[in-house]
């Protein structure tokens, strides 16, 4: 799903995708003349009347200044957000020097307000939306943000981008109607998502896009750079070393400082991204007093890396963020591309040799639980027998899905005791063999006689311990396993031409999916580089199940719909599940503060919502 421009701000890592809520009414009453409206709700009325001031969750006095100085894991080598995740490693933060046609409120789950449109209005059947550009609008070198850049903008995203082509699948034209109106035109009345998630429309430059650089070589939107981008946003690139470090600076006269949305946001004069190698190595520089403040993703890290002297005095403070608006799949994802995981009974015994509860109580100190859901932490999980509007949207596909979809709630083996272990490589090697493998000299072979061999792909060290756990259970089975752990660069190379055998998946959920199911599971995205469809799925259940989530009417049926997908990607076995905390965990220096109490789903609001806290960093030393 695309995100907001404040979303890629505040989120953590895991969160990088979090579609919005769905369904419900509006700030005004519909009609039939498509009434102009300063926001729209999927979930209910809004929350902020027009008029109003500032968030509820801002300090709007808070002071402008100081540096936040940031981690970031991997390297970077393109500022050019139209081919991210297609292109090169795109930069972080870069989000932030852009901005979108409506923004989302924190504290409500549905609910986006006008930051570039100042107005949006659509019809009662959604089949078109139309926003108005704010008058006041500028890119960075002054020139206004036009109707003809957000057109631009879709085009070519869509173009570029296999994550957007997914998301705007249904926006089939985009014109000018007006001096700064612009109407987008879907392919079918009744998509309610349609008119919100156009608002999260990131808008780019056509001007700058269609110029020359410095030197007079013309730029190309389809290709990476390293060129500081001409923005509209709160901040600008300021200087960088390509993987090493980036700075962004404040426009201390943006244009949409004093927006309703922006007041008391965007506090920093500066966002400093220092990049490391591994979290471990991060950890160190945290420690050190070269970053202000660390996402720890590692339970053994959180267990016993946080006894050092500034946690002792109170210097560093520990934190832990609830996520209270998404759900999440992430697993070891098996590339259908590749023949030997074709057989759904291979891919279950893999699930089967996969002993969470040893390694839970070994390597997590027993902080985690198993996923059992590509909706984990939401509403949206299915559990027990499908029942209800559920059971009648599954009967619209059965035969094209597995029977047990009907009669079989869907659990993960247990493992965690010898026996439990030993039952469970029974179960899975009558999978193999009822799939046609079989063991020769203790090697777990195809019906051609070739030993099953797998490579899991990694980039990051601390992932790779977590599969050297997992190994010696595939090997018991006969299966030769090895490890890669390469750089980041060449791992999003391998990662978007599908040049893997198994990946650690992450699918990030919010609790109103809609159309960036498409991409996460579809057919057509199946063979996109650089789509997340990482498995291959191309199942025509599937596909059918997802518009009908997309073409939901009502909230019941949404739920329903997605309880259905997620219990028909369950039973095909995409993945093997693996493990999830529903808190963000952090340390930080203690030099910032916030307003009270933070929103419920912005996570921890880092770094826009804080302001430098010059008496709480007096006391903490370093750095002034």
């Amino acid at each position: 799903m695309s995100i907001s421009r404040r979303h890629l701000l505040q989120g953590s890592a895991a969160l990088a995708a979090m579609p919005l809520a769905k369904f419900g009414g509006t700030a005004q009453a519909q009609s039939e003349s498509a009434p102009w409206r300063h926001a729209l709700s999927l979930f209910g009325d809004v929350k902020y009347p027009a008029g109003f001031k500032h968030f509820d969750y801002v300090n709007p006095n808070a002071p402008k200044g100081g540096t936040a100085r940031q981690i970031s894991l991997g390297t970077f080598d393109n500022f050019n957000v139209a081919v991210a995740g297609v292109k090169g490693s795109i930069a972080p933060g870069i989000g932030s020097i852009y901005e979108t046609l409506m923004v989302s409120s924190f504290d409500e789950i549905s609910t986006e307000y006008g930051l570039l449109a100042e107005q949006v209005s659509h019809p009662d059947d959604f089949a078109w939306a139309t926003y108005r550009l704010r008058q006041e609008a500028r890119w960075h070198d002054g020139k206004p943000v036009t109707a003809e850049d957000v057109i631009f903008s879709l085009e070519q995203l869509k173009k570029l981008s296999p994550r957007y082509a997914s998301y705007y699948n249904h926006v089939v034209k985009a014109e000018k109607v007006g001096d700064r109106d612009v109407k987008f035109t879907f392919d079918q009345p009744g998509n309610r998502e349609l008119p919100v998630i156009v608002g999260q429309l990131m808008v780019l430059p056509k001007h700058w896009w269609e110029g020359t650089d410095k030197e007079g070589r013309k730029r190309d939107i389809s290709q990476t750079t390293l060129e500081p981008p001409l923005g509209s946003g709160p901040y600008r690139v300021k200087d960088f070393s390509p993987g090493r470090s980036l700075t962004l600076e404040r426009v201390k006269d943006h244009w949409g400082a004093k927006l309703p949305v922006s007041v008391g946001q965007d506090n920093f004069d500066e966002l400093r991204y220092e990049f490391f190698r591994d979290n471990v190595v991060a950890l160190e520089a945290f420690k050190a007093d070269q970053a202000d403040w660390i996402i720890e993703n590692s339970a053994k890290q959180w267990a016993t890396a946080y006894d050092f002297p500034a946690v002792r005095d109170k210097r560093v403070v520990l934190e832990e963020f609830p996520m209270r608006s998404s759900g999440r799949m992430q697993g070891y994802a098996f590339n259908l591309r590749r023949d030997v995981f074709k057989d759904p009974r291979l891919r279950r015994a893999f699930n089967y040799a996969y002993d969470f509860e040893e390694m839970n109580k070994q390597l997590f100190y027993g902080q985690y639980k198993r996923i059992n859901s590509y909706f984990e932490g939401t509403e949206l999980a299915s559990s027990g027998l499908p029942e209800g509007l559920e059971l009648e949207i599954l009967q619209t596909v059965r035969g094209k899905v597995p029977e047990e979809v009907f009669t079989t709630a869907y659990t993960n083996p247990v493992n965690g005791s010898p026996e439990a272990v030993r039952n469970n490589r029974r179960e899975a090697l009558r999978l193999l063999k009822e799939a046609g493998f079989d063991i020769k000299d203790q090697k777990l072979v195809d019906p051609s006689g070739k030993q099953v061999s797998v490579e899991f792909l990694s980039s990051d060290p601390s992932s790779e311990r977590l599969i050297l756990f997992y190994k010696p259970s595939l090997e018991r089975l006969g299966i030769n396993v090895s490890v890669r752990t390469v750089d980041d660069v060449q791992y999003q190379n391998r990662l978007r031409n599908f040049d893997f055998d198994v990946v650690t998946g992450l699918w990030a959920q919010s609790l109103s999916p809609g159309n960036e199911q498409l991409e996460y599971w579809g057919s057509r995205a199946a063979d996109q580089p650089g789509s997340q469809n990482l498995v291959g799925i191309k199942n025509p259940a599937v596909d059918e199940l997802i518009q009908k989530i997309i073409f939901a009417k009502d909230r019941a049926t949404l739920v329903a719909a997605t309880k259905a997908l997620d219990r028909v990607l369950l039973w095909n076995f995409y993945v093997v599940p693996q493990f999830t905390y529903d808190k963000a965990r952090y340390a930080r220096w203690d030099r910032f503060s916030h307003a009270e109490p933070l929103p419920k789903y912005g996570v921890s609001g880092l770094p826009s919502l804080w302001w430098w806290d010059a008496e709480k960093a007096a006391k903490t030393g370093g750095r002034s």
